[in-house]
């Protein structure tokens, strides 16, 4: 990546400048030069550069001023002042005008080389890190959903067009993918979102109690009800029920529930007057309730009241754009928990969650990054932090027996990946017929060491040789 890196050399000594460019050329930096810092500040004015190393004594103004120069017009120009009169007063006005490090001359070649590469390194990642806040401030909607593929950029608009209504909501879509969000959403940005939201888990609540949960109960209706309770609903008057698992009602409660939806009212276990709510209903399933209707299991006209409005959630493996910002999300969040500087996640683990399919969807990838960081013992996380071996072993088998299909080309295919499975498939086979030996594994691959070590660091694979 050296080749891409842009170096600037500040020095009025002529032989120093001809030296620095040659050993950091050789180290593969693109490098330029200047004589003056006159010359050197014409020339941030025109070029971006991710590193400049300057004397703190040119021929005509300060190197600290060609440091205020490169930190105005680039803040995230690393600056390296090098000195033959280092002083700790010089040092100190540097570093509280933001250079990265102050070097006395003269000094150790290797020093210098490992300064500029450590500078470089944590540049990288500051970039990195301050790219993917960007990406998640971007893919932050109603301040809880996190996501900015297309299906999610049209869940956001469904919400913003329904939000404002007294219309019924269903969401549908496998556990895990986060209905309850967007029901929360939904509430946030509608008219009620200072009014109570009130969940009621349909699937949590046992039949024989559901009736004095839901409609609350009179005092002695039945033994035990020594005073009168009020029910969820009412609970929620004014604000919005969310009715999570709705397909797993019983036929009578359904019965019921299909009164409120119709006409806002309900009469409390063992009362004889009515009780009428001002509220907005939510509904989520993970159930095909069509299929659900056609079985007799839930009440047709019931369906139709509640699914007015439906916003499908698609699970994770359709919509692999988001995984990043999720698990930085994620990242983030139990970083901070935990009291830990976890700023990011290795590209290589992040081709890894890639490449599985999690079937538990978000609320699986939530539970692996707060495992991951409580057991991260660095500031980055790692494919070996995220325990993804054996999932990872079963995507290697997987792809040793797949076969692949010309006729997904119509429908769209993602290329790389596709080459990327099978460069690392064979990579991974040749390493395991040879022992782990990589010289070995490069001659059953008819490759050259040098070309199986890089392929193997690009993709992650680090074994023994």
């Amino acid at each position: 990546m050296t080749d891409r890196v842009n170096l600037l050399v500040v020095d009025d000594e002529l032989s120093m400048r001809e030296f620095l460019e040659i050993m950091l050329g050789k180290e593969g930096y693109h490098i330029k030069s200047a004589e003056t810092g006159r010359q050197a500040n014409a020339m941030l004015d025109q070029d971006t550069f991710d590193l400049v190393l300057c004397d703190i004594r040119l021929g005509d103004i300060s190197g600290l001023d060609v440091l205020r120069k490169a930190k105005k017009a680039n803040p995230d120009t690393v600056v390296i002042m090098i000195s033959a009169y280092a002083t700790a007063e010089n040092a100190v006005e540097a570093m509280n005008e933001g250079a990265y490090d102050y070097l006395p001359k003269p000094f150790d070649n290797d020093e210098l080389k490992q300064t500029i590469s450590k500078a470089l390194e944590l540049k990288t990642l500051s970039d990195e890190k301050k790219q993917l806040d960007d990406e998640l401030r971007e893919s932050l909607h109603f301040g809880l959903l996190v996501g900015n593929s297309p299906r999610m950029k049209h869940i956001y608009e469904l919400i913003e067009q329904v939000a404002p209504t007294k219309t019924s909501v269903m969401i549908t879509g496998e556990s895990g993918t986060g209905k309850e969000l967007i029901a929360r959403a939904i509430h946030a940005q509608s008219n009620r979102a200072d009014l109570p939201f009130v969940v009621i888990n349909c699937g949590s609540i046992p039949e024989t109690l559901m009736e004095s949960e839901f409609f609350g109960y009179k005092k002695g209706a039945f033994t035990g009800a020594s005073h009168d309770k009020k029910g969820l609903f009412e609970a929620a008057d004014t604000g919005t029920v969310f009715l999570d698992e709705v397909g797993d009602l019983s036929p009578q409660i359904q019965v019921r529930l299909l009164r409120v939806v119709q006409e806002r009212s309900f009469k409390p276990v063992g009362g004889n007057e009515d009780i009428s709510v001002n509220i907005r209903i939510i509904a989520a399933t993970n159930k095909r309730l069509e299929d659900e209707v056609i079985a007799g299991r839930f009440r047709e006209d019931l369906y139709y009241r509640l699914n007015v409005v439906e916003i499908k959630v698609p699970p994770l493996r359709e919509r692999r754009a988001d995984l990043r910002a999720l698990a930085q999300h994620f990242l983030e969040k139990y970083s901070g928990q935990a009291g830990k500087e976890i700023t990011k996640i290795s590209s290589y683990a992040v081709d890894l969650l890639q490449r599985y399919d999690f079937p538990g969807n978000i609320r699986e990838l939530e539970n692996l990054i707060e495992r991951s960081v409580a057991l991260s013992t660095t500031n980055i996380l790692l494919p070996d932090n995220l325990s993804l071996s054996i999932h990872k072993r079963r995507w290697i088998e997987g792809i040793e027996n797949r076969r692949f299909d010309l006729d997904e080309v119509p429908t769209g295919v993602a290329l790389d990946n596709i080459l990327e499975e099978i460069e690392r498939a064979y990579l991974e086979k040749a390493l395991s017929c040879s022992g782990g030996n990589k010289h070995k594994a490069a001659e059953l691959l008819g490759i050259t060491f040098r070309s199986f070590r890089y392929r193997c660091s690009k993709l992650g694979i680090d074994k023994q040789e």
